[in-house]
């Protein structure tokens, strides 16, 4: 007989492509039954723009915010799902900014990821707004806009699904996946006044070769970004970063997007990035690259969105608060990335994260 496999994930494992299109979306009032019948269909959408392009490599993953979703879902919910707590630490801010639903569209030629954007969007037509839409493309060898190779360290094979798939931990909702998703811009012109061998302090590798530095600063990206669970093992996310930028507008950015089995180990990975460690007062990165938006999302299994749980009988009240930030103070961070953040209304999230925990 054979045994069953458990629930099929999302392409969340998948390899980096050449492009992607990055879309999160607010819920119109009342848009809850649009939205939850196009993440139903979704796979099909998918179907039907790549199969005339196989070599495309065509991909979707949807995730749904904790304010979503008790309009879409009836039952219980992802465990560890809740808002994304803003964390201001005393140089530098990582915001929480709206974003009911996210989009990760990817492929190897953008034309493809629009077309399929283009279709998600048009079928959810007053029913739900896009709040952010970032367009990213791969930049050489896998380089950052900052000229370093980015996602080394990422897991493959086994260790990938052990690290970003949620297991029997969460039983309802294994093979599901938390996705932290935010925007970076770089300062460049600060960054090129540091020498090459300043700038691999910076981020704790070599820049021509991509290896890690035999000894790290204590602020290094590298260094403060190693999180380790109860039993000393390091613990590990998938990142899908791309490189975004808009030339007329001088914006040149990452968009980070962290897949975890638990939020606890990339918010783990935040805290110390932002609030600093016992020897560093915070990722030397900062200094050059600011966040502008910042959420957190559950990605249930593929099967989890073809075959749902029945729909609430009546749209949920929402039990958390939604961030105070709208795209206008998005918009106007990305404006004064360079100088004075400029989000003096941005509220914290009091939500306190769970723990990091050996998986």
């Amino acid at each position: 007989m054979a045994q069953s496999q458990g629930p099929e994930p999302q392409a969340v494992l998948g390899l980096p492509t050449r492009a992607a299109v990055f879309l999160v979306l607010a819920v119109e009032p009342g848009g809850h039954p649009a939205v939850r019948e196009l993440l139903t269909e979704l796979d099909g959408l998918v179907r039907s723009v790549g199969f005339r392009h196989p070599d495309g490599r065509l991909s979707c993953v949807a995730g749904i915010g904790s304010a979503a979703w008790d309009g879409l879902y009836g039952g219980p919910r992802p465990a560890e799902l809740h808002p994304f707590a803003e964390l201001r630490g005393p140089r530098h801010l990582a915001p929480a900014t709206p974003g009911d639903v996210i989009l990760h569209i990817r492929a190897e030629r953008m034309d493809l990821c629009f077309e399929l954007a283009t279709l998600c969007t048009r079928r959810l037509a007053g029913s739900a707004r896009v709040v952010d839409e970032t367009h990213g493309f791969t930049y050489f060898d896998q380089r950052d806009l900052l000229g370093f190779v980015d996602g080394t360290e990422n897991p493959g094979g086994r260790r990938a699904a052990l690290a970003a798939h949620v297991g029997a931990e969460d039983g309802p909702f294994s093979g599901g996946s938390y996705l932290i998703v935010q925007k970076y811009l770089h300062d460049l012109g600060s960054w090129d006044t540091l020498n090459t061998e300043q700038q691999e302090r910076v981020i704790g590798r070599t820049k021509l070769s991509d290896v890690e530095l035999g000894e790290q600063a204590a602020d290094s990206h590298v260094a403060v970004n190693q999180v380790q669970g109860a039993d000393g093992e390091e613990q590990q996310i998938l990142r899908a970063n791309m490189p975004f930028g808009t030339v007329g507008r001088g914006e040149y950015g990452t968009y980070f997007a962290g897949y975890c089995r638990t939020p606890a180990v990339t918010e783990e990975m935040l805290r110390r990035m932002f609030l600093g460690t016992p020897e560093a007062a915070h990722d030397r990165i900062l200094d050059f690259s600011t966040a502008v938006t910042g959420s957190l999302f559950f990605v249930p299994s593929a099967d989890f969105l073809a075959d749902p749980p029945p729909a609430p009988e009546t749209p949920a009240p929402e039990q958390r608060p939604r961030p105070t930030v709208t795209p206008a103070d998005v918009a106007r961070v990305h404006r004064t990335a360079n100088g004075s953040l400029g989000i003096g209304g941005l509220k914290p999230d009091h939500h306190r994260p769970a723990r990091v925990r050996a998986t």
